[in-house]
């Protein structure tokens, strides 16, 4: 097993220790394939050296108390979003992308998902 399989192994371990995560006997559960993939996203991240779990756990709490002083809190229903706010925060925070390259993929996906029939995995074209 390679360092990053390791050290993948290990982050996903600690996050599906997380509280609040969506679980089924102790599995995280995901209601749409895009929370699986953010939730790849950030064990890829911590696996690779892009931050460390306790800024990771600290970049999540901060938007979960954001949404919750915002009267919004979170019944585990919009867990997720709060896991991408964080996500997104923590990759402009690092340099890892740009506010204008995030909004410019975002606004790619949001018309990927206005064109494609219902029922039909949503693609990037080329």
């Amino acid at each position: 097993m390679s360092r990053s399989e390791a050290a993948g192994g290990e982050a996903a371990r600690r996050v599906a220790e997380a509280p609040g995560l969506p679980k089924d006997d102790g599995v995280p559960v995901f209601a749409e394939p895009w929370q699986a993939q953010a939730f790849a996203l950030v064990v890829e991240l911590n696996a690779q050296g892009a931050f460390t779990w306790t800024e990771w756990t600290e970049a999540l709490a901060a938007e979960l108390r954001a949404a919750a002083a915002a009267g919004r809190p979170d019944d585990g229903s919009r867990y997720y979003e709060h896991w991408l706010a964080a996500l997104e925060r923590l990759t402009l925070d690092r340099g890892l992308t740009d506010g204008a390259a995030l909004a410019t993929r975002k606004a790619a996906w949001a018309d990927a998902y206005r064109r494609t029939p219902h029922g039909q995995p949503v693609e990037l074209e080329g």
